[in-house]
């Protein structure tokens, strides 16, 4: 990395893991310790050329460009405590992205209270990586597989895919009571708001957010139902509220669950989220080969299930 607190002019090429990056975006990436204000100043004001020529900020770039950033004078940055590196399983890795298989209580990213998610663990365990990106969220305490870009043109692709629900994501739950029904669509629109406390919430609401839940009853025991659930949109905790509204909500939710449910069931062992994301189908964003990838259930989820559904749960 150039030393940019000598104030004089770099010149950056865009490789692979930015293509169709947005510039202002780009620099943010690569300026590490310029402050954010000074890097939108210069972009703005027309000072940074790509392969000699102006361009706007929103300017997707290629690769190949060559990128020239005048001379930017910083105090030297004050460093951050590296991350911790972390042992996340990972299920499958080829050079354009990766699939995590996240814990339950691990958010994925920092914020809100949280140091350090999955995505800056993972960076910190590979600090030559390139490039490491979300594509997708789950639920801090949702436990299954995550997907991770290693390549920005990876990452736009499966964004895409995403958008036209081109993604297969099932997941499977516990949740209290037991459907009328084997096969049925949740599609009650959902709404995103801060409650009284900051939190963030979400709550059906005509008018909201447009959300579609795919619920197959796998099997029930007594009040428990064990579900398989396929999101065909992707809102924040959008399976969450809609169990919850259909009157099933998951085990363990502390947001939207019944709460002298769980309380019941913590003194039995039930200490997490029962919501596990299983299953992913999608064609690889580069190659366009067939990706099936499965993560078997946590251990005390497993064993929860198989104690109350039996065979119906596979070890």
């Amino acid at each position: 990395m150039n030393d940019l607190s000598k104030a004089r002019a770099i010149t950056l090429e865009v490789g692979e893991e930015s293509e169709a990056q947005r510039l202002d975006n780009f620099l943010l990436r690569r300026l590490k310790g310029v402050p954010k204000s000074h890097v939108y100043r210069v972009v703005r004001s027309g000072e940074v050329r790509v392969n000699s020529g102006r361009v706007k900020p929103d300017y997707r770039v290629r690769i190949g460009d060559k990128v020239r950033v005048p001379p930017i004078s910083v105090a030297a940055a004050v460093p951050k405590a590296p991350a911790k590196p972390f042992g996340l399983p990972i299920v499958h890795e080829d050079p354009s992205l990766l699939v995590i298989d996240k814990p339950s209580g691990v958010a994925v990213h920092g914020g809100s209270g949280v140091s350090h998610g999955a995505i800056e663990l993972l960076r910190a365990a590979r600090p030559e990586a390139k490039m490491l990106e979300l594509v997708h969220r789950l639920d801090r305490d949702t436990s299954g597989l995550l997907i991770v870009a290693k390549k920005r043109g990876a990452l736009v692709e499966l964004h895409r895919m995403l958008r036209d629900g081109e993604i297969e994501k099932i997941y499977v739950a516990v949740v209290k009571g037991v459907p009328a029904r084997k096969h049925f669509d949740i599609t009650d629109a959902l709404h995103k708001y801060v409650n009284a406390k900051g939190e963030r919430r979400v709550a059906v609401k005509e008018g909201g957010m447009e959300a579609v839940t795919r619920v197959k009853l796998l099997g029930s025991s007594g009040e428990l139902s064990f579900l398989q659930l396929r999101l065909m949109t992707g809102r924040t905790h959008q399976i969450r509220v809609h169990l919850a509204h259909a009157g099933h909500p998951v085990l363990g939710d502390d947001k939207y669950g019944d709460f002298e449910f769980n309380r019941a069931l913590a003194r039995q062992g039930v200490k997490r989220l029962f919501l596990h994301a299983r299953r992913l189908g999608f064609k690889h964003p580069v190659d366009g080969k067939t990706m099936k990838l499965e993560s078997p259930l946590p251990d005390g989820m497993l064993r929860f299930c198989q104690s109350n559904f039996g065979d119906l749960v596979p070890a």
